[in-house]
């Protein structure tokens, strides 16, 4: 078994640092704190919870330098990316700030009852299984309603942002949540499944690829545990003829490359009516040449590097088996190790693996539809459900095709995203349960009824 877990800074291949793991023994000495922290914590007033919020907000916007400069050195983030997704959180916690004590209040229901509401209890110990890809965000959208629940935390983060996890238990301590509140696990594989069937670990919430999300479901069924699962995407952007191209063509490009098109929420195929299809193109292409590549150090730096060299190579490999199908490179598609250019196919059809397949990384598959409604059906014709997007200047008309799209998310003149007053999550392959907004406070809690006679 291996001792330690070595990270890398993904544009320069250079070595940044070796973490041990958790031996057996240390991970139940975190669960016996979890579990003790979680006797006092739960019954802390909210008020006070939300007080620490305060803390953590102040923390993270004074600190947000140094936290983006570890996100950017450890998965290779463009700077200016790192320090907007360090502000987000706390956005967040300023959301939650203004709502938790509402969203938590006891609810009165009138019945036969002299008394009937309904409490909204915390679980316990919450484990969650994060991916790298927006360290801080992904992490902080589970942790800030989870624990102002009343819940503590347990963090399994990807190998690769070890350093970012570290720093995100830390600054929870920094604002003031006592130990055992948030806590840092750095496991491997063979570790997890005791972990799971530890009665200490209440429900589970993972974000990540479908064979994690089958694999942790299944785990947690089987000792009749909850999980929330986002996993994978396959996002259509479906560009009809009245599509304002002038206004939107910048939301377009950034909702495929942003974050180097490592996002399960980016704009992977982009189906667009034919009478568009050309100007489209056009357009499109021009944009996404002008994307600056360079260090992601670089504040001006749009296009940098990857995570990880072994997953450019698995984008590499699912553009090569559509190109041998008969897709066409439009621009781009050359990879120096993780740095991958960012790329336009062409001719793509629905037995291609750009089409089929979650694309994680800065490629956009084209296809044209004849009409809105072939449009709507290709868009339909995947095993995901996160979100569709629409570019559209007839608003009413499509109001009528909203109950149509079976995802998760419906966004109309704008690219998907994730918004701390919106509830955010998937349907089909892409899991199930909704992070943020009141839905996401309310996922890890118990919903008592309360029925009193007098």
């Amino acid at each position: 078994m291996k001792k330690q877990v070595e990270t890398y800074n993904p544009y320069t291949g250079e070595k940044l640092k070796s973490y041990n793991f958790n031996s057996n023994t240390e991970v139940n000495s975190k669960l016996e704190t979890a579990n003790q922290t979680f006797n006092d914590w739960s019954n802390k007033p909210i008020a006070h919870r939300v007080k620490l919020l305060k803390n953590l907000a102040n923390l993270l916007e004074d600190n947000k330098q140094e936290y983006a400069n570890l996100m950017t050195e450890e998965m290779g983030k463009p700077i200016s990316q790192s320090i907007a997704e360090i502000e987000k959180c706390a956005t967040l916690c300023d959301f939650y700030i203004a709502n938790a004590e509402n969203f938590l209040a006891d609810q009165i229901i009138e019945t036969e009852a002299s008394e009937s509401f309904i409490s909204y209890d915390p679980l316990g110990a919450i484990l969650a299984i994060m991916p790298w890809n927006y360290p801080f965000w992904q992490v902080f959208r589970f942790a800030v309603p989870t624990l102002t629940a009343g819940n503590v935390g347990l963090l399994k983060h990807a190998s690769n942002v070890t350093g970012t996890a570290l720093a995100i238990q830390k600054l929870f301590t920094d604002a003031g949540y006592p130990e055992g509140c948030f806590q840092t696990l750095i496991i491997q594989h063979d570790q997890m499944d005791s972990l799971l069937e530890n009665d200490t670990i209440k429900a589970i919430t993972l974000t990540g690829s479908e064979k994690a999300g089958r694999s942790i479901a299944a785990l947690a069924g089987k000792n009749l545990k909850k999980t929330v699962l986002e996993l994978g995407g396959n996002n259509a952007c479906i560009v009809l003829d009245d599509a304002n191209l002038d206004k939107y063509i910048d939301t377009m490009v950034n909702a495929r490359m942003q974050n180097n098109g490592q996002s399960c929420i980016a704009a992977k195929r982009f189906i667009v009516t034919k009478n568009i299809y050309d100007i489209f193109l056009t357009t499109f292409t021009n944009k996404v040449k002008d994307l600056k590549q360079a260090n992601p150090k670089d504040y001006d730096a749009y296009s940098t590097s990857m995570a990880r060299e072994d997953l450019a190579k698995e984008l590499e490999k699912q553009v090569s088996k559509s190109l041998q199908l008969g897709a066409k490179v439009h621009y781009g598609n050359l990879r120096d190790k993780a740095k991958y250019q960012p790329t336009i196919i062409t001719e793509v059809t629905t037995d291609m693996p750009i089409f089929k397949e979650e694309t994680f990384g800065p490629v956009a598959a084209i296809i044209k539809a004849k009409d809105k409604t072939e449009a709507l059906n290709l868009a339909k014709n995947s095993r995901f459900g996160l979100g569709t997007m629409i570019f559209t200047e007839d608003i009413d008309n499509i109001y009528q095709d909203i109950s149509q799209i079976p995802d998760g998310a419906l966004f109309i003149n704008e690219m998907v995203k994730s918004d701390p007053r919106l509830p955010f999550g998937g349907t089909k392959a892409s899991g199930y349960g909704r992070e943020l907004s009141k839905e996401g406070i309310l996922e890890f809690v118990n919903t008592k009824t309360v029925y009193i006679n007098k």
